[in-house]
């Protein structure tokens, strides 16, 4: 009762009940989207085909860590519990960012603050909070990392070898785990490795080396920690490809299956020009953080450098994915919150021009428009629910093509069984997941077989020794590139032609 009392008189606890009130409400409509976002849809046939026996990358291909496909392979693919998933660890986040802001900023109300803007920016919306993406999921471990290595930090005040080791080894595991989602967390890694280097480090640097061996052996502590931990669920995964044959097929998804995507748009004079200024512009930033590490506090160190790593993220494969921008929100919220708690004139004056700067520069680098249609996302759930909104109309307000899709689905589960095979030629996975089949071999999409000649003559050789009883090719699919010698086309949809098998 004791406790329940303290609870009650909390402020705190009140507050951070409302939060979670306002994300749940924030994010429930999501749970009742149709399928129509392309990426899930990937997502979801790989969770299907992986539940169903095959093999993550060898019979089932994506180019990404395999945690995100393990998590859609638990729900089978079923977006509303992957989506509900999502929502939980959105939750969480939340919580740990708001215990996070309160330790760094000092200040209960500014922390309020950036924990409403961290609701409002990944509960929503506006920049695809509400899409069970990579991102949503790794938000959660890399903020639970950094509030291990803050709070460790702030408690020590100074590094020793007797600092504590198993915080540095969670935090390090939870980052290796946010890399096994999506391989840009290892920025995150990258920022807690020279956090803790600009706090670990001497004022004053002495010739003496004796003097040197203070600091070294405490850095070089936290380092090998971090570094281990991080290292675990990675060489234990990398293990398993290993005992199951598929290492192979692991990297070359994984490694070489995101050198080409990651060049994409990053040219500039040369291959990869631009990516090397943006590297050129975070060494500079960093190393002018190294220079103010004795004039700037510990909590503007690691806001700025987490804040500038997050930038890099951002912007590293030079592709403007509106959910690409969610690794930021929390170094954008606590950098907002930096700038309300500094009081000296002429570094709250930096701050702002700081957060100006990269703000408009995201703005104008990402596909933020549209903001009408995401106000009116919430208006079109009520509507539905409600029943003054009919399906149809409810689902094309995602995407024009969606009513499609299910139209496409539903005419294969209408005319096939179990035991039949169809192949879709586009890029909308998802009526694979709809109608409760797979594809013929382990490509999903369309742009994945046209990546590469290797994958079309896999793809010809499936579909000569599966024969697929329907071959279906959406409208704004390209080309097709294979014979459609023995199919027939017997049916004719809103933008789809199906092809049906003569013998």
């Amino acid at each position: 009762m004791n406790l329940l009392t303290k609870l009650e008189k909390s402020k705190t606890c009140w507050f951070l009940l409302g939060i979670i009130v306002l994300f749940f409400f924030l994010r429930l409509p999501s749970l009742i989207e149709p399928n129509w976002y392309g990426d899930e849809g990937i997502y979801q046939v790989l969770g299907q085909a992986m539940h169903s026996g095959r093999m993550l990358y060898s019979e089932a291909w994506d180019n990404k860590p395999p945690f995100l496909y393990i998590t859609y392979a638990l729900f089978d693919g079923d977006q509303f519990w992957v989506r509900s998933a999502s929502l939980i660890v959105g939750l969480l986040s939340l919580i740990i960012f708001f215990f996070l802001s309160k330790r760094l900023l000092k200040n209960a109300p500014v922390a309020v603050l950036t924990s409403l803007l961290f609701t409002l920016l990944f509960a929503t919306p506006l920049i695809e909070g509400n899409i069970a993406n990579a991102e949503n999921f790794i938000l959660l471990p890399v903020i639970a990392a950094g509030f291990l290595i803050y709070r460790l930090v702030d408690k020590q005040k100074q590094f020793t070898v007797l600092t504590p080791r198993w915080a540095l080894l969670i935090a390090g595991v939870l980052l290796g785990v946010a890399f096994l989602f999506k391989i840009v967390a290892i920025f995150d890694f990258a920022t807690m490795l020279f956090f803790l280097v600009l706090v670990g480090l001497p004022k004053h640097f002495s010739k003496g080396i004796h003097t040197q061996l203070v600091w070294i052996r405490p850095l070089l502590h936290q380092f090998l920690f971090l570094t281990a931990g991080f290292l675990l669920p990675v060489i234990v995964t990398c293990l398993y490809f290993f005992a199951t044959n598929t290492f192979d097929s692991f990297i070359q998804a994984v490694l070489f299956g995101n050198i080409g995507y990651v060049g994409y748009g990053n040219k500039l004079i040369i291959p990869q020009g631009f990516l090397i200024l943006k590297i050129l512009l975070l060494l500079i930033s960093m190393i002018i953080l190294f220079l103010k590490r004795n004039s700037l506090s510990r909590p503007a160190l690691f806001i700025l450098v987490w804040f500038g790593f997050s930038v890099f993220n951002a912007f590293f494969s030079q592709r403007p994915y509106t959910h690409y921008l969610l690794v930021m929100v929390p170094s954008w919220c606590l950098l907002v919150g930096l700038i309300l708690i500094t009081k000296q004139v002429r570094e709250k004056l930096l701050l702002i021009v700081l957060f100006l700067i990269s703000t408009a520069t995201l703005v104008a680098g990402f596909h933020l428009s549209g903001y009408m249609k995401k106000v009116l996302y919430y208006q079109n759930a009520i509507l539905f629910v409600t029943e003054k909104k009919d399906i149809t109309s409810y689902q094309a307000f995602f995407d024009g093509k969606t009513p499609r899709d299910y139209e496409v689905a539903s005419f294969i589960k209408l005319h096939t069984n179990k035991n039949d095979v169809v192949f879709v030629w586009g890029d909308n996975a998802q009526i694979y997941s709809l109608s409760g089949t797979l594809p013929p071999n382990k490509y999903t999409v369309a742009y994945h077989i046209r990546g590469s000649n290797q994958a079309i003559r896999e793809t010809q050789q499936s579909l000569n020794t599966l024969r697929p009883k329907y071959v279906i090719i959406l409208a704004e699919a390209p080309s097709f590139p294979f014979s459609l010698d023995s199919y027939l086309k017997t049916f004719s949809l809103e933008r789809a032609t199906i092809y049906e098998r003569t013998f």
